[in-house]
């Protein structure tokens, strides 16, 4: 459902942010200018990219962030969330980068929101053991520090950790991502470190003066197969693994039951007490809700994820709604489920939440899908904030088409067309309607 003029989307509170997000190595390009990471070493295996891929140039960024960060004045988005590449930080010259790019957005009136881990972690790091080794924690707030004295006077608003449940399910134990280990649940530590590391990182943010920290969680609201008990019991155990293990040792200061003596170190406590370090508001990454019932004893493909037969649930298709390109269910108020659920389930002990992803992969310039699907999760968003959750900002995924991880560039999620081969920026239908939807809001 298009806006228009008998059907306008709800005005949301005054201050609420509106912008886009990015991340470094899907659109910087410009790898022989960064040390190797993680992706680039994973990528350069035969068969890890689908389409053979690289990101090497992807959409050039690092050369054309000019021309990006005027798009993003024109769209009038008051915030870019983008991600600092630690492998490019770790060169002589690498901050000059993100310096340059701070200094573009400020003077086109655009908040930047960065994010310090996209997933690509240095291929250095990742030889020591990267974040299976609690050591990577250590050197992630190190790095933080680093950032935060070079940017910190122009920047803002922080985020720690992008979607550390997907790089440790992905990366770790099923090793469809970057690095591509296939650990199963041994993959756990590497969620452990990462959480202990966001800790330590808002840690050291703040000893530089920061004082809006988040992190961008990705979660969504899991609905079992049937009310039969092994279905319901696999959705519980599917929900606490991708939803509370990552929720809960932040917000809470604990593991899920059952969960912390599966994690590494000697005082999981201490590291607890770390990992909950307060912060001023909390991300939410949202695509869609997952049906999930007991194992069915095969492999499974799913939005394109191998889903083995030994893992405790399986993944079922939502019936009856419309999917993405990527075969990713479209489901509007499966938003609202998640952020009223969260608001039940956590309390006070949640703070404001901004949506830091939303967003889905169509073809085509005149994407009247993504127009849609961005209208209904909008509208869902504004529900959710009637019924009295805290909500204070919308991003959406993604500004340009880009390297889509482990599918290349076979997927375009980008309000901006990119022809990889010319580089050109093409802004879409969906551009001109995020650009409209951003005027009345700000309208009197």
């Amino acid at each position: 459902m298009a806006t228009n003029a008998t059907n306008p989307i709800p005005r949301f509170p005054a201050g609420f942010l509106w912008g886009v997000s990015t991340s470094a190595h899907q659109i910087e390009g410009a790898a022989d200018e960064r040390e190797p990471s993680v992706w680039d070493t994973f990528s350069a295996e035969p068969g890890r990219i689908k389409d053979g891929s690289t990101a090497a140039v992807a959409c050039d960024h690092f050369h054309r962030y000019p021309q990006d960060v005027a798009l993003l004045r024109d769209l009038g988005v008051g915030a870019y969330r983008f991600s600092v590449s630690w492998p490019r930080v770790n060169t002589p010259n690498g901050l000059d980068f993100y310096d340059r790019l701070v200094d573009e957005l400020v003077g086109a009136g655009v908040r930047p929101v960065p994010t310090l881990f996209h997933w690509d972690l240095p291929a250095s790091l990742a030889e020591t053991g990267g974040w299976l080794n609690r050591d990577t924690a250590e050197r992630f707030a190190e790095y933080a520090a680093v950032v935060a004295a070079r940017l910190g006077d122009r920047v803002g608003k922080w985020i720690t950790l992008n979607e550390p449940a997907e790089h440790t399910l992905l990366g770790h134990a099923l090793g469809t991502h970057a690095p591509g280990k296939q650990l199963m649940f041994d993959a756990l530590p590497a969620a452990h470190h990462q959480l202990l590391g966001h800790g330590l990182a808002v840690r050291a943010l703040r000893a530089a003066g920061a004082t809006d920290i988040g992190i961008a969680n990705s979660h969504g609201p899991t609905w079992a197969a049937s009310q039969e008990q092994a279905d319901v019991e696999a959705a519980g155990f599917y929900d606490l693994l991708l939803n509370r293990l990552f929720a809960e040792p932040v917000l809470l200061g604990e593991y899920p039951e059952g969960i912390g003596e599966l994690m590494p170190g000697t005082d999981i406590d201490s590291d607890l007490k770390t990992i909950s370090e307060p912060i001023d508001w909390y991300g939410v990454n949202y695509y869609a809700p997952t049906r999930v019932g007991a194992p069915e004893g095969e492999d499974i493909e799913f939005g394109g994820v191998s889903i083995p037969a030994e893992l405790p649930f399986t993944v079922k298709q939502i019936e009856n709604v419309p999917t993405t390109d990527f075969g990713w269910p479209v489901v509007p108020e499966g938003l609202t489920e998640l952020l009223t659920g969260f608001r039940d389930r956590y309390g006070d002990r949640l703070p404001p939440v901004v949506v830091t992803e939303n967003g889905c992969s169509y073809e085509g310039v005149d994407d009247q899908e993504r127009i849609a699907y961005l209208d209904g999760h909008v509208r869902a968003l504004r529900e959710a904030v009637a019924a009295g959750v805290d909500v204070r900002g919308y991003f959406v995924w993604s500004l340009l088409d880009n390297f889509e991880w482990a599918e290349g560039y076979a997927r375009r999620f980008g309000l901006v067309h990119v022809d990889f081969e010319t580089q050109e920026r093409t802004p879409k239908a969906s551009y001109a309607w995020y650009r409209d939807l951003l005027r009345a809001q700000s309208r009197a």
